[in-house]
């Protein structure tokens, strides 16, 4: 019953870490500026995007760029893995289907809302590019949190969607960094990068 109780307690202070940040940002900072750029820099965080961005890296990238892109390939493949299985794990309902007053942008989506897609897939292309080239860190991370915070602004993920995103995305790539180099190269090799 302790345990039960814990649980609870703990589900409370997630829901309303949830409700006060998605006001937060869904309808307390709403304006117009913010409504032209979030519509547009959520699509960046999108499997299209991340996709040909990365295969970009590959086709167009000097010899470390093509491996990076690579890289970014794998960790995010091992990333979207665990979110699908997490989305038909946990069935959470998107908020701007369950959540009165939100501003929603006309978004319709038929899976479900934890955690989010966009923000593991920016996540991990965010570290993946930061940990071969760290120069470029502030950069890739700064586009990569407004791209979480978009699918907030949009409506279309609560906030601890994103957050398991942001942990998921950094946790692929840096998996994929420490473990998974040899594999990429040996990908790289057969594909004729190395």
């Amino acid at each position: 019953a302790v345990m039960e109780d814990r649980a609870k307690s703990r589900l409370k202070i997630l829901k309303k870490f949830d409700s006060h940040f998605i006001h937060l940002i869904n309808t307390r900072i709403k304006n117009k500026y913010l409504d032209r750029i979030m519509i547009r820099v959520t699509d960046l965080g999108g499997a299209v995007f991340t996709t040909i961005f990365a295969m970009a890296l590959i086709v167009f990238g000097s010899k470390q760029v093509k491996l990076m892109g690579l890289e970014a390939i794998v960790a995010l493949s091992f990333g979207q893995i665990f979110v699908q299985s997490l989305k038909k794990l946990f069935s959470r309902e998107r908020p701007y289907k369950i959540l009165e007053h939100l501003h929603t942008f006309g978004i319709d989506l038929s899976d479900y809302s934890f955690p989010s897609g966009h923000t593991t897939a920016s996540f991990s292309l965010a570290t993946t590019i930061a940990l071969n080239m760290p120069r470029f860190t502030i950069l890739v991370f700064f586009m990569a949190i407004i791209i979480g915070m978009s699918r907030i602004y949009l409506g279309v993920h609560y906030p601890t969607d994103v957050a398991a995103g942001i942990i998921l995305g950094i946790t692929a790539s840096v998996t994929v960094h420490i473990h998974f180099l040899p594999f990429v190269g040996r990908i790289g090799s057969i594909i004729g990068i190395n």
